[in-house]
């Protein structure tokens, strides 16, 4: 099951330099996403699955694959238990 996610419509989302901050307008917590993290953000924003995101990342980052795959997984993670994003379900 390739599984898609979108943004909260609670996550306000701003580009600061190579980072995003994102706050979530119902808890008012902030968060900082640096440069890889702000990456996997505008990715999981345009509705790719986790899998198209690390083969994106993949080519964009000189980092090997079990490494990226690990650092995706535990922010996708983050940004669901923060609920910042939401599971669209199976594309």
């Amino acid at each position: 099951m390739a599984l898609r996610f979108r943004a909260s419509p609670d996550a306000l989302a701003t580009r600061v330099g190579d980072e995003i901050v994102l706050v979530h307008t119902v808890t008012d917590q902030i968060y900082v996403l640096n440069r890889t993290g702000a990456r996997v953000w505008e990715l999981l924003c345009g509705e790719l699955d986790r899998t198209e995101i690390e083969s994106r990342l993949a080519g964009e980052f000189d980092v090997a694959h079990a490494d990226l795959a690990a650092e995706v997984g535990g922010l996708i993670a983050s940004l669901v238990e923060s609920r910042l994003i939401t599971e669209l379900g199976d594309g």
